[in-house]
């Protein structure tokens, strides 16, 4: 189901490894943002489930989950935060990352969120992302970043899929940041951008 209002949203946009999530939880703290990310959403899933058995059956092989599965476990998951006053849309800022994933899901999402900037982490050596993201799977036990013909293979779907997705935002809402920055670097750059949106 539609909100009455749509959630006014900061999506942080970038490739596998840039860092997103580590930006997106450290803006949860922050009152007034609440952060989802959708990649955490499909990996709580039971595995054992009819759903958990499709994003197994995708993710093992480095591919995204059909469109409509990843909105409607999102649109689930906030529909959860909101009952829960976890979420209060009028009050909060979504901090949303691995959503919208290519064009259609934006088109889609169009009806749920008013994206007031978007936070884009770029990084234009690959190698430092395949690296991040091996040592990633050891940190956090992360079976889908493990292979590394996955994770190459994950960034190019990214770069096929997901990239062209900033088109269909305004220009002057997509704000560039390097990825290989020092992490309080990237934050720093995050806040100010955020910043100038909410003055």
């Amino acid at each position: 189901m539609q909100p009455a209002t749509k959630y006014r949203t900061v999506l942080i946009f970038g490739a596998p490894g840039t860092g997103k999530g580590t930006q997106g939880k450290i803006l949860n703290q922050i009152p007034g943002f609440v952060h989802v990310a959708c990649g955490e959403v499909l990996r709580s899933l039971d595995l054992n489930s009819k759903l958990g058995k499709i994003f197994l059956e995708y993710s093992s092989k480095g591919q995204f989950v059909p469109d409509d599965i990843a909105i409607q476990l999102w649109c689930d998951y906030i529909d959860n935060l909101v009952q829960d006053k976890r979420f209060q849309p009028g009050v909060d800022y979504l901090v949303l990352d691995g959503i919208p994933r290519n064009l259609p899901q934006a088109w889609a999402m169009d009806c749920y969120i008013d994206v007031r900037q978007i936070i884009y982490l770029r990084c234009h050596d690959p190698e430092v992302l395949v690296n991040r993201m091996r040592g990633r799977a050891l940190r956090e036990k992360r079976f889908d970043d493990v292979n590394e013909k996955v994770i190459r293979h994950r960034l190019d779907e990214y770069e096929v899929q997901t990239a062209p997705t900033l088109s269909h935002y305004p220009p002057d809402r997509i704000q560039e940041i390097d990825a290989t920055d020092a992490p309080i670097g990237v934050l720093s750059e995050i806040t100010s951008s955020i910043r100038r949106v909410l003055s």
